[in-house]
């Protein structure tokens, strides 16, 4: 009788700590969602959203609501949209338009002179405009080792790199999960891109580090933003899972993930790139942002 009584006592005091413990960080990450929403950002972080996450309102309508929250870029977005930023004091802080898919990319060698000849037309007009990153990507891996992935992108990159370092412009290519999104994409790991990274061995060519992506391929955030940081340059946010929205239904902790970018030294940009859920998307937008703004 007394053992049964210990245990039931155990039982309650780790129940009761258990409650106390994720009641505590609820209420932290809800502190963090509603303090100093009214303020101006910190500006450690340089603040930018995606472009796709709002294909119901305009990119008039999405720079004005940005200007106003203290957003600095809008990712994603190609030539047709730059007049709009510039107009609004925005960056195009990840370009798009030169890529011919998710799919189809730089390791597989079958479409390597599209992709030269699309992305020897998008350089010039990336630097031309005053912007910097322009996005890329691997591919499907089709039954392709790591080896000949690596090779085939180093291929077709390669006279790309040197085109980008003319022009001061950095090609960079996205970490996807293989998991649930982009079933058979090929650069799906961080260690993979920062494999590539050291093959090219340029500073103008790097990795869109997407934490909703990586999370779900391979956890461990914040160490492998540790290593690999040297090679990352730009982030991409979302809720794991689902890609929605960065509060208290996901399970990453996001004030602790956006310290550790600024820890290694980031300088570039962290994008939004969660779907809002809410009926008001420019709400959660800006809730989203003051919890990154560490």
């Amino acid at each position: 009788m007394a053992g049964t009584n210990r245990r039931s006592a155990i039982k309650s005091l780790l129940a009761g700590s258990a409650a106390i413990g994720a009641a505590g960080m609820l209420s932290s990450f809800k502190s963090q969602e509603t303090d100093g929403m009214d303020e101006k950002l910190k500006g450690n972080i340089n603040h930018a959203v995606c472009r796709w996450c709002y294909g119901d309102i305009s990119v008039e309508q999405l720079c004005v609501a940005a200007k106003d929250i203290g957003i600095k870029g809008i990712d994603l977005v190609g030539p047709e949209d730059w007049p709009t930023l510039k107009k609004h004091g925005l960056f195009s802080s990840m370009c798009n338009g030169a890529e011919i898919n998710l799919t189809d990319g730089f390791g597989d060698t079958q479409y390597h002179a599209q992709l030269h000849k699309q992305y020897t037309a998008m350089i010039p007009k990336v630097a031309a405009a005053g912007y910097k990153n322009l996005i890329c990507f691997s591919g499907s891996r089709r039954g392709k080792t790591d080896e000949e992935g690596w090779k085939n992108c180093v291929e077709g990159l390669k006279p790309m790199v040197k085109l980008a370092e003319q022009h001061n412009v950095v090609l960079v290519m996205e970490l996807l999960n293989s998991k649930i999104d982009h079933k058979d994409y090929q650069c799906d790991h961080t260690a993979w891109g920062a494999e590539l990274c050291k093959r090219l061995g340029s500073e103008n060519f790097k990795l869109l580090y997407d934490i909703y992506h990586m999370q779900i391929d391979e956890g461990d955030v914040i160490r492998n933003i540790r290593e690999h940081h040297q090679y990352i340059a730009h982030y991409h946010t979302g809720g794991v899972p689902g890609r929605n929205e960065i509060d208290e239904t996901q399970e990453l902790y996001y004030p602790a993930i956006m310290r550790a970018v600024l820890e290694v030294g980031h300088k570039g940009f962290v994008a939004q790139e969660f779907i809002p859920k809410q009926k008001d998307k420019i709400a959660s937008l800006r809730k989203a942002v003051h919890i990154c703004d560490v």
